[in-house]
C-alpha cells in the first residue's frame, strides 16, 4: 500500500516547473537537513509513494503539483560541497549524514494555498498545518490525500 507525503521546496531552488522540465521530470531532493525528514526518507518512503509538491518560503505558499517518489535514498552530494549552502563539514563520504531521493513530477496543479488549506475543516489535522511545524517532509494521511488530489485539485 503506498504512502503519501508532502514535500516542501523553495521555488527559487526547485519549482514544480523546474521539476517538470528536468530530464524524465525527475529531480534529486537535495538539501534536507532535518534528522526527522531524513529518517522519513530513509525508513518510510518507498518508490511509487505519492507526493504533494509544496512551494514554501515564497509569497504564496501551498501545494502546486503532484509527484511520486522515484528512487530509494543515497548520500546527498551537497553535504560534501564547501560551495553549497547545504554543506556540512561534520559529514564525510565514508559516514554521510544526509540523504536524498529522486522525485518525479507528474503534474502541475492550481495553487492550493496555505490559507485555503487552513480554511478546509477536513484538513485541520494535517501535520503541515500544525503550529510550529517546520519540517520539509511530512506524512499525509490517505483521507487527506484523497480529498486534496481527487477534489480540491481536480
Amino acid at each position: 500500500m503506498p504512502s503519501y507525503w508532502l514535500m516542501k521546496s523553495e521555488p527559487d531552488d526547485c519549482s514544480i516547473d523546474d521539476a517538470l522540465a528536468a530530464p524524465d521530470a525527475t529531480v534529486p531532493w537535495t538539501g534536507v537537513r532535518s534528522y526527522q525528514a531524513r529518517n522519513f526518507m530513509r525508513d518510510r518512503m518507498k518508490v511509487g509513494d505519492g507526493v504533494l509538491f509544496y512551494h514554501s518560503s515564497c509569497p504564496q505558499p501551498g501545494i502546486v503539483g503532484v509527484a511520486k517518489v522515484a528512487s530509494g535514498t543515497r548520500p546527498d552530494p551537497t553535504q560534501f560541497d564547501p560551495a553549497s549552502p547545504y554543506h556540512d563539514p561534520e559529514s564525510s563520504p565514508d559516514k554521510p549524514r544526509w540523504l536524498l531521493l529522486d522525485v518525479k513530477a507528474l503534474r502541475k496543479t492550481r495553487l492550493l494555498s496555505l490559507p485555503e488549506m487552513r480554511s478546509t475543516p477536513e484538513l485541520a489535522d494535517m501535520i503541515v498545518l500544525r503550529r510550529g511545524n517546520r519540517l520539509s517532509i511530512t506524512p499525509v494521511e490517505p483521507v487527506h490525500w484523497d480529498l486534496i488530489v481527487e477534489h480540491l485539485l481536480a
